[in-house]
């Protein structure tokens, strides 16, 4: 499927900073609480087979920040981290790898 360029623009996606993380009882999610530029968002991600918490914290990660807000095992999931690497790449042998900035820029920071 192919989108425009002004479909494109509609996307808002920011660098965020980690600041809390947490495994759901039970699950492959992580709850996490991340800076997106003085705002905090939880984002509730299907990495915790992938990434522990205690890796999660104070990296930096790219989130769509515009995204509907989801329920997800009770919890309100604020936007979406983005990787490399989806389910049919599994199959494959690819783990999902976070996408982060190559050089230091501030939490807030837009992606365009």
């Amino acid at each position: 499927m192919e989108i425009t360029i002004d479909d494109f623009a509609k996307i808002e996606m920011k660098v965020g900073i980690v600041k809390k993380a947490e495994r759901i009882e039970g699950t492959k999610l992580l709850r996490l609480i991340i800076d997106v530029g003085g705002e905090d968002r939880q984002i509730i991600s299907g990495i915790a087979e992938y990434y522990t918490p205690e890796q999660m914290i104070n990296k930096k990660v790219i989130v769509l920040t515009n995204l509907k807000p989801k329920m997800i095992r009770g919890y309100e999931s604020q936007g979406m981290i983005l990787a490399a690497g989806c389910k049919e790449d599994e199959e494959k042998g690819i783990k999902p790898s976070l996408l982060t900035p190559d050089s230091e820029v501030p939490s807030g920071t837009r992606i365009c």
